[in-house]
């Protein structure tokens, strides 16, 4: 289980009520930014998203509204003398344009591991760690655009403790060491395998994070089953012609893309500043697929399998 914390929900220029595009990620201590528009730090202070861990930042594209905020955002992170590396994903170019941040083209005070995602790809695991995986695919935006995906990995199955204490296990360890499919050797001699006493592997929660595009294979893969799907809804079917024009997609094509990958729950996003009221785009969302709401800035929208 994990947290998703929308920090800006409007599109190209913020409003008076909304905020550019920038999403948190929170598991146990430790986060995953998913852009970083401007205003996006100054949005982590107010919800109280600074402490614990940063391990990574991932850029959808080179469009200001949605890397403009970096760069304040990591000078930050200097004046407070960060000493962990921290993971950075995006397209190209990127790297060149934070590395003329002062202080930060010879080196920097502290590591940056750039994942540069290039023209043509169509997967790649951008980010893993001993408990999750971020995935990246291409969308199909005005320029060079990827979408991501935040996954749990797949934990032990549940044991059956009578089972096993029947079969002779007398140690917390042998019990660790039967989930992670290990056979244990017991006290009175002889050994005991997992199988039968242990249940098949849990799925762990996702969570994909798809702007700016219009509908794209790209982005069906990456919300697949999600649990949460964050997908943009810049217009309504009434300006469906200018959302093609300028790479964008409206709510209903949103609720189709999560209808269609039987996704768990949609949070749509990314409005266009004419819409002063969300009601209008999450009601013709949920025309389509009922469990669609408007992502609303600081919330914590609970991710669980």
């Amino acid at each position: 289980m994990f947290h998703v914390v929308p920090l800006g929900t409007g599109s190209a220029l913020p409003t008076k009520t909304r905020h550019l595009a920038g999403t948190v990620v929170r598991r146990e201590g430790r986060s995953v930014l998913f852009d970083c528009g401007e205003g996006s730090q100054l949005q982590l202070v107010r919800g109280d998203l600074t402490r614990g861990r940063l391990d990574a930042v991932c850029i959808t594209h080179l469009h200001g509204d949605h890397f403009f905020g970096l760069p304040g955002l990591l000078t930050t992170l200097a004046l407070l003398e960060r000493e962990d590396p921290l993971t950075i994903v995006g397209p190209p170019g990127l790297a060149s344009i934070l590395g003329a941040i002062p202080g930060f083209g010879d080196g920097g005070p502290y590591e940056i591991r750039y994942v540069e995602l290039e023209e043509g790809f169509e997967h790649a695991v951008v980010y893993e760690d001993e408990h999750v995986t971020i995935e990246a695919r291409p969308l199909e935006h005005r320029v060079f655009c990827a979408g991501f995906r935040y996954e749990e990995k797949e934990r032990p199955g549940s044991i059956d403790g009578e089972g096993a204490r029947a079969a002779g296990v007398t140690e917390g360890w042998q019990y660790e060491a039967l989930k992670r499919g290990e056979t244990v050797d017991l006290e009175g001699g002889g050994t005991l395998a997992p199988d039968g006493l242990v249940g098949p592997p849990k799925p762990g929660a996702a969570f994909a994070y798809v702007l700016d595009t219009v509908p794209c294979d790209g982005g069906r893969a990456l919300a697949d089953r999600a649990d949460l799907l964050m997908h943009e809804a810049t217009f309504t079917d009434e300006h469906a012609e200018r959302a093609a024009d300028v790479g964008h997609s409206t709510a209903r094509q949103a609720a189709e893309v999560a209808r269609d990958a039987h996704a768990g729950r949609l949070l749509i996003t990314h409005f266009s500043a004419r819409y002063t009221d969300a009601a209008p785009l999450v009601a013709e969302a949920r025309e389509v697929f009922e469990n669609a709401d408007a992502a609303e800035e600081l919330e914590r929208y609970e991710v669980r399998r």
